[in-house]
C-alpha cells in the first residue's frame, strides 16, 4: 500500500468525533471532542487541524453515523453538516472519502489481525468468501465486505431498522409491549444503548412503575446503569443483558446467512466493549447457529469481537489507499 504524505481520518457519531493524522502510513494518537461542543463540523474540523498540528493534507476520510446520500450524511442525533463539500472547503484536501461508519468498519476486516480481535467461537471459516461486522452502540449497524476479482466491495444499508422477530412466547410479550410504544419495532429498537433500556422497561414494566412513582429516580435509565446491576447479579438486569445477547445472537445469525458472511461474523461497539465477561457469549452463539437447516453452516462460521480501539481509522485508511490507487490509474 502506497503511504500518503499526510491524511485527516474522522469517525463521527451523534455524541462524539475523533480525528487522527495519518502519516507515513502510521494512524498517529486521536483526539476525541464532543459534538455538542461545536455548532458546526467545519469549526470542528477547525479545532481539529489546529491539535494536531496538521500539515497540508493529500486526502481526508470521515465516516460518520448513517447513510450517504450524494456525498452528505445526515446524523439522527447531531445538526452538522457531514458533507464532501465541507469537508473539502475546510481542509483544501484534493481527495475526499466520506463512507458511513460500518462501510469503514468493513473495509477494515481484511486489515484486522489475530492481535486486534478476540476469537469468541466456530471457526476457522473460509478464507476468500464474505465478512460481516455489526455492533450496538448508538444504533445498531452492519455491513459486510465482500471480495470480487477487483478488491474488496462494502454493503452499506441500514438493516438496524429490519423488524426484530421472536421466536418464544416470552419474545412475544416482549415484543407486544414495544409495539404498544413505537408501533414498529426494529433491531435496533433493542439492540442498542437506548433499545437496552426499552428492553428492561418492556420486560420488568412493574419495576419501572414502582421506581417511577413510589421512589422516583432510584433507577436511572440508561444502558451502562443497567450492566451495572447486571455485573452485581441483580436477577433482573441479568435476565435483561441475557435477552440482549440472545437478540443479538439471533440477528446476528440472520444477517451472516443473507450476506453469506462464512469467513466470519465481527462484533463491535461501545457496548460489548464496556461490558467484557458480562457478554454472555454462549446465550449469543446459541442464537447465532439456531437456524434450522442451517445450523451446521452458521456452525462453521467464525464469530470474534473486535479489539483494537480504532477500528474505523484502520478502514479509513484502507479506503484512502484505494482511492489513491484508483485515481493514479
Amino acid at each position: 500500500m502506497n503511504n500518503l504524505p499526510a491524511a485527516l481520518l474522522a469517525d463521527i457519531g451523534g455524541t462524539n468525533a475523533r480525528f487522527a493524522l495519518l502519516r507515513d502510513g502510521v494512524v498517529e494518537p486521536p483526539m476525541v471532542v464532543s459534538t455538542a461542543d461545536f455548532a458546526t463540523l467545519h469549526d470542528a474540523l477547525l479545532h481539529a487541524l489546529s491539535s494536531l498540528r496538521a500539515p497540508a493534507l493529500a486526502a481526508v476520510g470521515v465516516c460518520a453515523a448513517g447513510p450517504p446520500d450524494d456525498g452528505v450524511i445526515t446524523l439522527t442525533n447531531c445538526h452538522w453538516d457531514v458533507s464532501e463539500r465541507t469537508l473539502a472547503a475546510t481542509t483544501h484536501a484534493p481527495r475526499v472519502v466520506l463512507v458511513n461508519d460500518f462501510t469503514a468498519l468493513a473495509a477494515a476486516l481484511p486489515a484486522l489481525t489475530e492481535t486486534d480481535l478476540k476469537h469468541l467461537a466456530g471457526g476457522p471459516g473460509r478464507p476468500g468468501l464474505s465478512r460481516a461486522v455489526i455492533g450496538p452502540g448508538t444504533g445498531l449497524g452492519m455491513s459486510a465486505c465482500v471480495p470480487g476479482a477487483n478488491g474488496h466491495s462494502f454493503i452499506t444499508g441500514e438493516g438496524g431498522h429490519a423488524d426484530l422477530a421472536a421466536v418464544n412466547a416470552q419474545e412475544e410479550l416482549i415484543l407486544a409491549r414495544l409495539r404498544e410504544r413505537f408501533g414498529h419495532v426494529s433491531a435496533e429498537r433493542v439492540l442498542s444503548g437506548p433499545g437496552l433500556v426499552n428492553l428492561y422497561q418492556a420486560m420488568h414494566p412493574s419495576a419501572v412503575r414502582r421506581d417511577e412513582t413510589a421512589v422516583p429516580h432510584v433507577m436511572p435509565w440508561t444502558g451502562p446503569a443497567i450492566a451495572a446491576l447486571a455485573a452485581q447479579g441483580e436477577p433482573q438486569a441479568l435476565a435483561c443483558v441475557h435477552q440482549f445477547s440472545a437478540w443479538l445472537g439471533a440477528v446476528s445469525g440472520d444477517f451472516a446467512l443473507t450476506v453469506g458472511a462464512r469467513a466470519g461474523l465481527y462484533l463491535t461497539g461501545g457496548i460489548l466493549a464496556a461490558w467484557g465477561d458480562l457478554f454472555p457469549r454462549q446465550v449469543f452463539r446459541a442464537r447465532f447457529i439456531a437456524k434450522g437447516r442451517y445450523e451446521s453452516y452458521l456452525a462453521a462460521i467464525p464469530t470474534y469481537l473486535i479489539t483494537t480501539p480504532y477500528p474505523a481509522f484502520v478502514g479509513l485508511h484502507q479506503l484512502i489507499a484505494r482511492s489513491n490507487s484508483h485515481s493514479a490509474c
